[in-house]
């Protein structure tokens, strides 16, 4: 199994890569979720079952229009090509969509999509495994994804880009 260190230059590669998609298509790109906080308090915060834990990776913005981005990398399986989530991550999810009236959407390394509502019902109950955390999670036909361009819009021109901040 990969290291911690390994998995996050992953995870932070795909977070990147999908900010960047975001950009070129005209969104404002805000970092949020732990990957702002401190290693201190991202400590503390896994030893609770705070929905906290698994607050999105991205706020992002064009217009009036405002989503919450948690990216999925290495979260496919090319084998069976379904998307994996984890079961708790989706019930925070749900919960943050309620609170917030913000929508979330999963990003996965294909730019795949799909929102907490599309896993809650469209996902099957994973089989238990000692891989990964070991949590209970969904198992998503990657079929059953939204199109990024269709969900975020087409890349535009440099010229419409907003301007860097």
């Amino acid at each position: 199994m990969p290291s911690f260190q390994h998995r996050k230059a992953v995870g932070d590669a795909h977070e990147l890569r999908v900010a960047q998609e975001l950009t070129w298509r005209g969104w404002s790109v805000n970092a949020w979720g732990q990957g702002v906080l401190t290693d201190a308090v991202r400590s503390a915060l896994r030893g609770t079952d705070s929905a906290l834990r698994w607050a999105p990776d991205l706020v992002v913005a064009k217009g009036q229009q405002i989503a919450l981005i948690d990216c999925k990398s290495r979260m496919t399986s090319h084998t069976t090509n379904r998307h994996v989530v984890e079961r708790a991550a989706v019930t925070a999810h749900l919960q943050l969509v309620a609170w917030t009236l913000l929508p979330v959407y999963y990003v996965f390394d294909n730019l795949d999509v799909l929102t907490p509502h599309d896993v809650l019902a469209t996902g099957h109950t994973g089989p238990y495994s000692r891989a990964g955390s070991g949590s209970p999670y969904y198992l998503v036909a990657a079929s059953r994804s939204l199109a990024f361009d269709s969900t975020f819009g087409t890349p535009q021109p440099s010229s419409e880009l907003p301007a860097a901040a």
